[in-house]
């Protein structure tokens, strides 16, 4: 045999062999309830797995994903999608200074970022301006939408005020849902029920279902009282107050059964301080308080002492 016979035959086994794969030991193999050949596969794909868990957090240490969508970012801008101005659609309540105030904050940012004088469309984060603009009460929902080439369009849902609320010497718009708009100074009140006491505002919904069946008592309401967490004191225009039990269904009918003899009666305006209907579900009865005459004292005067005899 000559070397050159034995130099092709050297070769015809290299070109034989195969490549190396992932393989689990055969001594491991045989513990587990697969057969080698499904062993070897999962031991591949937990292998290829571990490689592409390193390799993502290689890149995301090399910050190399941020540094890629900043310089596509600035490309994008380059080629003049680059924000010039900006549109805000349904403001009709809330100061427009503060949209302004957060749009500016992230059109800087971006700006910053691209390294320009002005914020590429790509690097704009929509999603934070509109996350921001739910922080404020008036905002209830928000959409922020890119207008290409060169503009942004901020879409407010304001919420509807319903009610005032009187909480540690500071009033407050509120909506239906108590949620706090907007603060508001005493003498620019506007026409809506006020609202008295801790917890009020979050109340509103359950006033509202309790006076709903009289219509005719709600626009001579001047205002509700929460009182102890657990119940209403409602004031009327006229100076009188009515003092509801504790729970809807108790105070609507309640409330119910005085709206029935004022509308028979003629309760309010007939200078009766009081009307108490806090022991309604239990006692059925309404108890009345009357104003004193001036200079009338609180107890009756006791009766004299009789004649001594002399």
């Amino acid at each position: 045999m000559t070397a050159a016979h034995v130099r092709r035959g050297s070769a015809a086994r290299a070109k034989a062999r195969k490549p190396s794969k992932v393989a689990v030991p055969k001594k491991i193999a045989k513990r587990l309830p697969v057969n080698q050949a499904r062993a070897n596969k999962i031991a591949a794909l937990v292998f290829g797995a571990f490689v592409l868990a390193i390799g993502a957090v290689v890149l995301v240490a090399l910050d190399i994903p941020a540094k890629a969508e900043r310089a596509a970012g600035t490309a994008v801008g380059e080629a003049g999608f680059k924000v010039s101005g900006y549109q805000i659609v349904g403001l009709n309540h809330m100061n427009r200074a503060l949209v302004d105030a957060v749009v500016a904050d992230e059109l800087r940012r971006a700006a910053a970022t691209a390294g320009s004088d002005k914020a590429p469309q790509a690097l704009v984060d929509v999603a934070q301006i509109r996350e921001r603009l739910l922080g404020y009460g008036w905002v209830k929902d928000a959409r922020v939408s890119r207008r290409l080439p060169d503009s942004l369009v901020i879409d407010i849902i304001e919420r509807t005020p319903a009610a005032l609320w009187q909480n540690q010497g500071q009033l407050a718009l509120i909506d239906t849902e108590g949620v706090v708009l907007d603060r508001v100074p005493v003498d620019k009140m506007p026409d809506l029920p006020l609202l008295i006491g801790p917890g009020a505002n979050a109340q509103e919904q359950q006033l509202s279902r309790i006076i709903a069946s009289i219509p005719t008592l709600k626009p001579q309401l001047a205002s509700a009282t929460w009182v102890g967490s657990r119940r209403w004191d409602l004031s009327f225009q006229s100076g009188e107050n009515v003092l509801l039990p504790e729970g809807e269904v108790q105070a609507a009918e309640a409330l119910a059964h005085f709206a029935k003899h004022d509308r028979s009666e003629g309760l309010l305006g007939r200078g009766i301080l009081q009307f108490d209907l806090r022991n309604w579900p239990r006692t059925r009865h309404m108890t009345v308080r009357l104003p004193r005459a001036p200079g009338e004292p609180i107890a009756p005067p006791s009766a004299p002492p009789p004649p001594q005899e002399g």
